[in-house]
């Protein structure tokens, strides 16, 4: 074989590996559609994070009304339980205080999943 018709085969063979290859077919039968499903889209990825923040959330939650509220509420005398606070303005009652503890809450539940994004991407979870 020449030289150039070494080079003619070798052009041929790039040129396969770079022309684009049709997809894959999709998975015949419903449980195999569904399986692929679950794997392209990481449902099972989602539905346990979506758990496991649900009950973060109810854990926090409980941390700052059983723990937090209460040291808030010896620093500051006057707001025992800050969940009731009300404030009165022209005669129309405003209660603030549960949106003071959703609020707390919220920033907490919040700083608590940035830590664990972090600790994750620090082992090389993504």
């Amino acid at each position: 074989m020449s030289k150039e018709d070494e080079m003619l085969e070798e052009l041929k063979r790039i040129r396969e590996l770079l022309e684009t290859k049709p997809p894959p077919s999709p998975p015949k039968g419903l449980w195999n559609e569904f399986l692929d499903f679950l794997s392209k889209y990481k449902v099972m990825g989602l539905a346990v994070a979506f758990i496991m923040a649900l009950y973060l959330g109810n854990l926090v939650q409980a941390l700052v009304k059983d723990l937090v509220m209460p040291v808030i509420g010896l620093a500051l005398p006057g707001l025992g339980d800050l969940a009731t606070y009300q404030i009165e303005i022209f005669q129309q009652i405003f209660g603030i205080g549960d949106f003071l503890v959703h609020l707390i809450t919220f920033a907490i539940v919040t700083f608590v999943i940035f830590i664990l994004v972090k600790v994750t991407k620090r082992w090389g979870i993504e």
